[in-house]
């Protein structure tokens, strides 16, 4: 057997200062505090730990120093490809991240399955503080980032008082959109709506389920539509209301083929996101129903493929949602009032809507 190699000895903050004849404190300001060296000393320090093999200061040890990590952690309580598959949570993670560019810190993903108790991932975040993506009121994992002591900044849900919040106004956004389907004579609706309880119920959503709600959001625009749709004579109690856990194109079809299958004298779905409203209109379309002659269908996001598409749905910025939350967190200081920032929306009226079909146009219509 050959001799065994010698591994060189990786080189620390110490023998680099040694090797330059300078103090560990130069060579920590070249990477922390470039401004405190002169260009030529940084570069000088930099080649010289590039030939000597130093990797840089331990980001650990730099952060038990300072008592800062550097960077914001994300809940949401998905699994973790979903920050990177829907697109509404795409653009609010774009947003995010290009506030922390801006200051200088890192992202820290901190991924919470549905279902699962597990907060142990919310313990070990080494963060500086947390923004909370869209969940439910009851989630252990929010209980979990609440108990630690850094700021806390909620995108959409939920309310937790003290704390600062960034997200539309769902109740005047999803009202609009009601009265432009009341406006057209709409009557007999129906709905596809996102998981309303950490519980899986992919089925019809009861008044009960409805008003108890955990994820703010939908209660909320479901008690929206339903005030909206009682003052054109609408009983609320009539309007079916299907439920999916996941959200997808898949679950979106399959919602309206429940929901179009037990009430087929329905004349408009209304979604309340874009990605549930394309599974809608991917199953009018298997059912041979004409889009909007036969069935309306509308959504909530305004995503691209919606718009796309045609889609009438309400619009809602983000992209600025992200960014937002991030500056709120990242300027948090100390004030007495918790800061909640109300994101404008847009009513987009696209093809996809139009007045309900007659009797005639059902029975005789081509």
């Amino acid at each position: 057997m050959g001799r065994p190699m010698r591994m060189r000895r990786q080189a620390t903050l110490a023998s680099l200062a040694a090797e330059l004849g300078v103090s560990r404190t130069t060579v920590s300001n070249a990477y922390n505090r470039p401004d405190q060296l002169s260009p030529e000393l940084r570069r000088r320090v930099l080649e010289t730990a590039r030939r000597l093999g130093y990797p840089g200061p331990d980001p650990v040890a730099r952060s038990l120093r300072t008592r800062k990590a550097g960077a914001v952690g994300l809940l949401l309580t998905e699994n973790l490809s979903y920050a990177f598959r829907d697109p509404a949570a795409i653009g609010v993670l774009e947003g995010l991240a290009l506030a922390c560019e801006d200051a200088g810190v890192g992202l820290h993903l901190v991924p919470a399955s549905p279902g699962r108790d597990d907060v142990a991932a919310v313990h070990r975040a080494g963060v500086d503080g947390f923004v909370v993506y869209s969940v439910p009121d009851d989630d252990p994992h929010l209980a979990a980032v609440l108990a630690r002591p850094v700021p806390t900044v909620i995108i959409d849900q939920p309310q937790v008082d003290g704390l600062d919040r960034v997200g539309p106004d769902d109740a005047s956004a999803i009202t609009k959109l009601a009265e432009h389907l009341v406006g057209l004579g709409h009557r007999q609706v129906g709905v596809l709506c996102m998981r309303l309880a950490r519980d899986r119920n992919d089925d019809f959503a009861s008044l009960e389920r409805q008003r108890t709600a955990h994820f703010h959001v939908q209660r909320t625009r479901l008690e929206a539509l339903a005030t909206a749709f009682g003052k054109a004579g609408v009983d609320w109690a009539t309007v079916p209301v299907v439920e999916r856990f996941d959200h997808t194109v898949d679950e979106g079809a399959s919602a309206a083929r429940q929901l179009l299958g037990a009430y087929p004298q329905v004349t408009a779905l209304i979604c309340t996101s874009d990605i549930l409203a394309l599974g809608a209109l991917a199953e009018a379309e298997r059912r041979g129903l004409r889009v909007p002659a036969d069935l309306t269908v509308t959504g909530f996001d305004g995503i691209a493929e919606a718009e796309r598409l045609g889609l009438t749905t309400v619009h809602q910025p983000v992209l600025e949602k992200g960014r937002a939350a991030g500056k709120l967190l990242l300027a948090s200081g100390d004030h007495v009032n918790p800061r909640v920032i109300t994101l404008d929306t847009d009513l987009r009226i696209g093809t996809t809507s139009a007045p309900p079909r007659t009797m005639e146009e059902h029975w005789f219509g081509p």
